[in-house]
């Protein structure tokens, strides 16, 4: 690592899973799984604002009921209980088209409240011995329909100056407030990268700041817009001088914030 500032930040991942209709169990004792709901998207109207999802099955022998859970881009199951599926022709209520024809279909409705991105639906089958299995899953890109803002980001709270203990680490709070008129849940990331003295750009950019109630991030209320995160400077083998901290979100749909650049010396 350059001797830099050194920041003590947890290992992320950010990017999109790949779009699949995947069958998970395919050759249970009794039941066989032929197929899942495949479609690649679904788009928020105010006429209809309920998908279909369904499972079929070359044999339903031994099945005793089929349900599944929607989680969204943010990782929560939206549903509060699993949504049974139904194998009753009755398509205005379920969405099933034939009876008995070893399909299982049901609507669930998603709202311009729900945020845009990929959702996963996971299929889950009870057999008649009681047992659980996850049976298949379903990957689809919703669009709520919504007129996408950008996020904001403002209420930075950041020194202007710091002081190097020589003998233990310097810990810097920070800290910044993010909102989005399309709402939190809207917001994917906040961040700010970090320009050393001599310009060139940190090794650790982008930081990522939480807004998770941890003191591991510094972070106090989780949920209440303001984003923090810890910066830890060691004893010995930092840069002194003038750094730059550029500060901005991003949103689900890729829209960016303003960027609010910080002066900080390094002393």
């Amino acid at each position: 690592m350059n001797k830099n500032l050194i920041f003590i930040i947890p290992l992320f991942l950010w990017g999109c899973s790949q779009k699949f209709d995947t069958v998970i169990d395919s050759g249970a004792t009794n039941y066989q799984v032929s197929n899942v709901s495949s479609f690649p998207s679904f788009v928020y109207t105010s006429r209809d604002s309920s998908f279909t999802a369904s499972i079929s099955f070359y044999s339903a022998a031994g099945v005793k009921s089929v349900f599944f859970n929607v989680t969204s881009p943010d990782g929560n199951t939206l549903n509060a209980s699993p949504i049974p599926l139904f194998d009753d022709g009755n398509l205005t209520l379920h969405g099933d088209t034939t009876a008995g024809d070893k399909t299982f279909s049901n609507k669930y409705p998603l709202s311009q409240s729900d945020i845009s991105g990929e959702y996963i639906i996971q299929y889950y089958i009870e057999d008649s011995f009681g047992k659980v299995v996850l049976a298949a899953e379903h990957n689809f890109i919703y669009n709520r329909g919504a007129v996408d803002a950008a996020p904001v980001v403002s209420n930075l709270v950041a020194p202007d100056t710091v002081t190097l203990n020589t003998t233990a680490t310097t810990f810097i709070n920070i800290s910044i407030q993010a909102a989005d008129s399309n709402g939190l849940n809207d917001i994917d990331i906040v961040f700010f990268n970090a320009y050393l003295p001599n310009g060139n750009a940190s090794s650790n950019n982008p930081i990522i700041m939480y807004d998770d109630g941890s003191s591991v991030h510094g972070d106090a209320v989780a949920g209440d817009g303001i984003f923090s995160q810890i910066i830890s400077l060691p004893a010995t083998g930092v840069t002194k001088g003038t750094y730059r901290w550029e500060f901005q979100a991003r949103d689900r749909e890729n829209k960016t914030s303003n960027i609010i650049i910080h002066n900080i010396v390094v002393k």
